[in-house]
C-alpha cells in the first residue's frame, strides 16, 4: 500500500517545491512572500487532512465489517461537511489576511505579494478540501493507486502552467505570484473533477438528501477522530509559523532559506507520509476484522524501516545539501540558512517518521487524543521554548538544532506509548474466517 502511496505523496511535494522554484527565479523577496504563505497554507491543508484521516479510519473500520451501505452514506455526508468548511474558511481566510501576515513579521513589500498568491489560493480552498476527503474515502477501501494517478496529474499540470502564468511565457500574461496561485487552482479543479468520476463510479456515493439527524451521526463519527486529527496536524504548521516569526528577526533572506529547506525536506519524506497515510486504513480495517497480530507487526516493522530510511536520508542531505540549496538561490545567505537547516535536522528524520505513523495508527484504531498529546508536546512544549532559548544561544544554528532534539525525544515517547496503551485493544481474540 505504501508504494503507490509514496509517488501520490511525491507528486504533492514536487506540486509545491516547483511553486517554490519558479517563484524563487523571480528573486529573494517573492521566496520570501511564499515562505511565510507556508505556515498558513499547512494548516488549512492539515484540517483537510484530518477529516481525510478521520473519513478513513471510520470507513475503513466499517469497511472492515463488510457494510458497504453505511460506507456510501458516510462518505456523502462528509463530503457535504468539506463543502460547508471549505466555503466558511475561505471567507474569513480573505477578510484576516492582511492582519494575520502582519503579525507574522511580514514587511509591507513583502505582505503585497503575498496578498497576490493568498487570495486566490483561498478563494480555491474548496479545491483543496473536496478532493482530500474524496480521496480520504477511497483509500479506506485499500485502493492507494487511484492517489498516485490523480496527484501525478495534478502535479504535472501545475509544472506545465507554472512557468507559462509566472513568467508569461508562450503569449501567457506574466502574473508572477498571482500566476503561481492560479496554476495550483487549475491543476487543483482537474484533480476535483476526476475524483469526483472515480468515487462515483466506485459506487461509494449515495444520495445526498437524508434527514438532519442522520447527517449530524455521520458528522459526529468522523468529526470523532477528524477533529483531533486535524489538531494534531494544525499544531505543526502553527509550530512553524512561530518559527518563521523567529526567524524573521534575521531578516527576509532568512525566512527565505527556511522556505526552501522545508519544500526540500518535504519531498525526502515522501516515503514516510506515505506509511503514516496507509497505517491508518490498514489499523482499522484489520481492527474491524479482529485481526490484532497484523497490527502489532505492522508498527514494529514500520518504526525499523524509519529509522535505517532516516539515516540513509540524513548522510545523503548532509553531503549534498550546499549543492541542492543552490538549486533555489545563488545568494550566500539564503543558501547559507538552507544547508544549515538540511545538515542538522535530518538528523531525526527516522524518530519524526515513527511520529507520523503512531500518529495515524492511533487515528486508524479510534484514538485521536494521544495523537494530539504527542503533537503539542513535541511542538509546543519541545521545540518552540527550546527554539527561542536557543536562538538567543546559537542563533539560527539553534533553532535547527532545538527542532532535531524535539523529533527524537518524541519519537521515543509515542512508540513506547502506542505498545503500552493499546494493549488491551490488540490483547483482543482474533476473528477467524472460513471460505
Amino acid at each position: 500500500m505504501t508504494i503507490p502511496m509514496a509517488w501520490a505523496v511525491l507528486a504533492i511535494m514536487l506540486f509545491n517545491a516547483t511553486d517554490t522554484w519558479f517563484v524563487a527565479q523571480l528573486g529573494a523577496q517573492p521566496l520570501a512572500a511564499m515562505s511565510f504563505t507556508f505556515p498558513i497554507i499547512m494548516v488549512m491543508t492539515s484540517l483537510g487532512i484530518g477529516l481525510m484521516a478521520g473519513t478513513s479510519s471510520v470507513l475503513a473500520r466499517v469497511v472492515g465489517e463488510g457494510d458497504m451501505v453505511q460506507v456510501r452514506r458516510l462518505a456523502t455526508d462528509t463530503l457535504i461537511l468539506a463543502l460547508i468548511i471549505s466555503l466558511v474558511l475561505s471567507v474569513a481566510g480573505i477578510a484576516s489576511l492582511d492582519r494575520l501576515f502582519t503579525l507574522m513579521g511580514a514587511s509591507p513589500q513583502v505582505l503585497v505579494l503575498i496578498r497576490d498568491y493568498m487570495i486566490i489560493w483561498f478563494a480555491g480552498y474548496v479545491l483543496v478540501l473536496m478532493p482530500m476527503v474524496a480521496i480520504g474515502a477511497v483509500r479506506a477501501t485499500g485502493e492507494t493507486k487511484l492517489q498516485a494517478r490523480l496527484m501525478m496529474a495534478s502535479a504535472a499540470i501545475n509544472l506545465i502552467l507554472d512557468p507559462l502564468l509566472i513568467f508569461g511565457w508562450l503569449g501567457f500574461p506574466r502574473l508572477e505570484l498571482q500566476g503561481a496561485a492560479i496554476a495550483s487552482l487549475i491543476a487543483r479543479f482537474v484533480t476535483l473533477v476526476a475524483g469526483a468520476l472515480v468515487i462515483a463510479r466506485m459506487r461509494l456515493l449515495c444520495s445526498p438528501l437524508t434527514s438532519p439527524s442522520s447527517l449530524w451521526r455521520s458528522w459526529k463519527r468522523v468529526l470523532h477522530v477528524g477533529l483531533p486529527a486535524a489538531g494534531t496536524n494544525i499544531i505543526i504548521p502553527v509550530s512553524a509559523g512561530i518559527i518563521v516569526t523567529l526567524l524573521a528577526g534575521y531578516g527576509d533572506r532568512a525566512v527565505a532559506g527556511y522556505g526552501a529547506a522545508v519544500r526540500l525536506e518535504a519531498l525526502t519524506l515522501v516515503v514516510f507520509f506515505a506509511m503514516s497515510a496507509v497505517i491508518g486504513p490498514f489499523v482499522g480495517q484489520n481492527l474491524g476484522a479482529r485481526k490484532p497480530a497484523r497490527i502489532d507487526e505492522a508498527l514494529r516493522r514500520s518504526a525499523v524501516f524509519c529509522l535505517a530510511l532516516g539515516a540513509l536520508i540524513a548522510i545523503l542531505l548532509g553531503l549534498f545539501a550546499p549543492h541542492l540549496s543552490r538549486l533555489f538561490s545563488d545568494d550566500p545567505e539564503v543558501t547559507g540558512v538552507t544547508t544549515t537547516y538540511l545538515r542538522i535536522v535530518p538528523l531525526s528524520y527516522g524518530t519524526a517518521g515513527i511520529i507520523m505513523v503512531v500518529n495515524a495508527a492511533f487515528n486508524g484504531v479510534g484514538k485521536p487524543l494521544p495523537a494530539v498529546v504527542i503533537s503539542v508536546g513535541r511542538t509546543l512544549i519541545l521545540y518552540v521554548p527550546l527554539a527561542y532559548a536557543a536562538s538567543h544561544l546559537f542563533g539560527v544554528p539553534g533553532i535547527f538544532a532545538a527542532a532535531c532534539f524535539s523529533d527524537v525525544v518524541s519519537g521515543i515517547i509515542a512508540y513506547a506509548w502506542f505498545r503500552n496503551s493499546c494493549r488491551a485493544q490488540l490483547a483482543m481474540p482474533e476473528r477467524t474466517t472460513t471460505s
